[in-house]
């Protein structure tokens, strides 16, 4: 657990995250005969042989942030959108998608593991020159056929933990993925135990819908059919005819989500600008309430804050250490429920001995013996708890706040489109076939932010909620519970001239 977070209503996985096998498929490299090169700080290199778990774990990282830029998921995923856009040659800082839940695993590895995991492996992406950005080789193409290509199957049971993952290699015994999604509840939010695949080629859905013996999960055989069945079978189950059911399939097959291509087609037409807003409207200044100051946030990948504008809070924040293992946040959230009307930011990280909560304010001498005194265990050792120091501290409040100021531009956004009298966003991608909920990264956070017409936008009920809590970073692949904003406005491709990295992927 190495944060709190929250997911998509429905998720997608990246193709072959665990099959180590195959590291470039471009050039046949197998995992088991890769040699990383890598660059020592005093500036000399060398062949460095790596063991599996390394191989894997490369691998894995790799393809994660594959599919996040993926065709497959980028150009309908609100919040990679943003941030592809957000840079005229559409960088993206590694540490931002390094940041995502299904990346977290890599965290202690470090943002430099990352960026030469993707030199050594990717043929798809491409690091800069300083080893802190990314971006695609190519560019976004539409895809098509995933309608086609996509099956329905259901008899999963309840959600478990790790059940992402495994449904992943499930699926991918049969053939390459390019998505799993989890379906859920609209309100909420429950696994219905059956899923969305997206298979990339018609052949391997009829190999999964053919096989012999037919798909079973825990010893029960699965009910299986196409997309295209399903939607058939659902359209007659709720009687509907004619004309109604054509416009009824079409919506399920193309989904009612975020859609880059129809954006930009809007765009064309001249009815929006490049930020796919009413022409000639202001943008409103965007302020988030943190730690009882304002704090002005600007509309920088994706929201962010200037550090030398946050004042720093002493004492807000408490230090817990002797766990080990794993600790659940319940076990910190849930005793201090009654005491706090704001649930706490906490920050731990699995395996680790010790963890950061953060309040809302300045904590008194009560306020710290009462959380000594109602949290004495956690993960069933006896933890102490003292005040960090203020390097750590203030270090912890930044990155509480750079992620409240990602969550309230996303409330600001969707806001002011809701202003105008458009939908405004529901959030979630449940469309299916396409499928809106792959886990990309939608708005940040709930879905109750109101900013009218007003010339600022202020978080004051959602400063610092934990960044697993409501935050939607580009919410991750992996089946969680629930659901980004996805309306927020997106600019328009430009497309640039590349300039040549040096030190890209492949020249390890």
């Amino acid at each position: 657990m190495a944060s709190e977070a929250t997911e998509n209503k429905a998720t997608a996985v990246v193709a072959d995250a665990n099959k180590p096998q195959v590291v470039a498929a471009a050039d046949g490299v197998k995992a088991e005969d890769a040699v990383v090169k890598q660059d020592s700080v005093a500036g000399s290199s060398s062949d460095v042989v790596m063991d599996d778990d390394e191989k894997s774990k490369m691998l894995r990282a790799t393809r994660q942030l594959e599919f996040y830029f993926a065709d497959a998921n980028l150009p309908y995923d609100k919040f990679m959108w943003t941030l592809h856009t957000a840079n005229p040659e559409h960088w993206v800082p590694i540490s931002t998608v390094a940041s995502f839940k299904r990346m977290r695993e890599f965290s202690p590895l470090g943002l430099d593991w990352v960026a030469n995991a993707l030199k050594t492996i990717s043929t798809e992406l491409e690091i800069d020159e300083t080893n802190t950005k990314v971006r695609r080789k190519t560019e976004v193409t539409e895809p098509k056929g995933q309608f086609e290509r996509s099956i329905y199957a259901k008899g999963f049971g309840e959600e478990v933990p790790g059940l992402q993952r495994k449904l992943e290699e499930f699926f991918n015994q049969y053939g390459r993925t390019n998505a799993v999604r989890m379906r859920r509840e609209e309100e909420t939010k429950q696994f219905k135990g059956s899923v969305f695949v997206e298979f990339d080629s018609a052949s391997t859905v009829e190999k999964f819908l053919n096989a012999d013996p037919k798909p079973s999960w825990n010893g029960q055989e699965l009910l299986i059919m196409t997309k295209e069945a399903y939607c058939e079978m659902k359209i007659k189950e709720k009687g509907i005819t004619g004309k109604n059911a054509v416009l009824r399939k079409q919506n399920m097959a193309g989904g009612r989500g975020f859609n880059a291509f129809k954006e930009m087609a809007a765009q064309k037409s001249g009815s929006r600008d490049k930020d796919n807003k009413p022409k000639d409207r202001p943008k409103p200044e965007v302020w988030l309430e943190f730690l009882g100051n304002r704090i002005r946030v600007y509309d920088e990948d994706g929201g962010t804050i200037k550090p030398d504008e946050l004042p720093f809070v002493k004492g807000a924040s408490l230090k817990f250490e002797g766990v080990e293992g794993d600790v659940s946040f319940d076990e910190v959230k849930g005793p201090l429920k009654e005491r706090y009307t704001r649930a706490p930011f906490v920050k731990y990280n699995k395996g680790d001995t010790w963890g950061l909560v953060g309040f809302d304010r300045a904590l008194s001498e009560e306020d710290i013996a009462y959380v000594k005194e109602n949290i004495k265990i956690l993960g069933s050792k006896e933890v102490t708890w003292t005040i960090p120091d203020e390097e750590t501290e203030k270090a912890f409040q930044t990155e509480r706040a750079t992620g409240a100021a990602k969550r309230v531009m996303g409330f600001a956004n969707k806001s002011e489109q809701g202003s105008r009298g458009g939908r405004g966003g529901r959030g979630g991608r449940g469309r299916g076939g396409r499928g809106r909920g792959r886990g990309g990264r939608g708005g940040r956070g709930g879905r109750d932010s109101r900013a009218g017409d007003s010339t600022s936008a202020d978080a004051t009920k959602n400063d610092d909620t934990q960044a697993g809590d409501k935050r939607k970073r580009a919410v991750e692949p992996d089946g969680g519970p629930d659901v980004g904003v996805r309306n927020q406005s997106i600019p328009l491709v430009q497309s640039a001239k590349k300039t040549k990295v040096e030190g890209g992927a492949g020249d390890s």
